[in-house]
């Protein structure tokens, strides 16, 4: 039986990724959930009291696997400088998968405080795994190096999301230039 609830909620938690990927968080409904899932309404809500709920699962579930991957990439590197690429470069390379997509949906979004608290804990974390490649590089206040880095690395994915004029090739190219000559300022 436990199984069987653990699938369930897998399959609502995969639901709910797609919606967000497709049509944001205002796609994010109870009835969408149960239609995709072939779940009874009443069912989604046995599993998750409100939207909040959801998303707060799907932040605490994709959001450390997102940075686990940043991170591996990281680790990847020898120098600094590659840490840092790498820490752009992954991130945008994620843009295209769906549960980035579903976290993006979700950061751009009215959300409660609970909610709100997590994402920016899970982006803390993120923030942190670059802290000490800035420091390699010498940077003599990288917390605040590290946090306006990830503004441009947000920025970025909000111009590829747009499906911008440009490729996406030229704005992850243009982010690591911009990232690697700005750091080193």
């Amino acid at each position: 039986m436990a199984e069987h609830r653990s699938m369930q909620r897998g399959a609502l938690l995969d639901a709910a990724r797609s919606l967000l990927s497709e049509g944001g968080t205002e796609a994010l409904t109870f009835p969408a959930l149960a239609e995709r899932t072939g779940l009874a309404r009443s069912s989604v809500y046995e599993y998750f009291r409100s939207r909040g709920a959801v998303v707060e699962e799907l932040c605490e579930v994709d959001i450390p696997v997102w940075a686990a991957e940043v991170q591996a990439a990281m680790e990847r590197e020898a120098t600094p400088e590659a840490k840092v690429e790498a820490y752009v470069r992954t991130q945008l390379a994620l843009v295209g998968d769906r549960r980035h997509r579903a976290v993006v949906a979700i950061s751009a979004s009215e959300l409660d405080a609970g909610a709100r608290e997590k994402i920016r804990a899970a982006h803390g974390g993120l923030v942190t795994v670059v802290v000490d490649a800035l420091e390699g590089m010498g940077h003599d206040r990288p917390r605040l190096a590290a946090m306006l880095l990830q503004g441009v690395v947000d920025a970025a994915v909000r111009r590829i999301e747009l499906g911008a004029a440009e490729d996406p090739q030229a704005i992850i190219d243009a982010t690591v230039a911009m990232a690697l000559g700005g750091v080193r300022g």
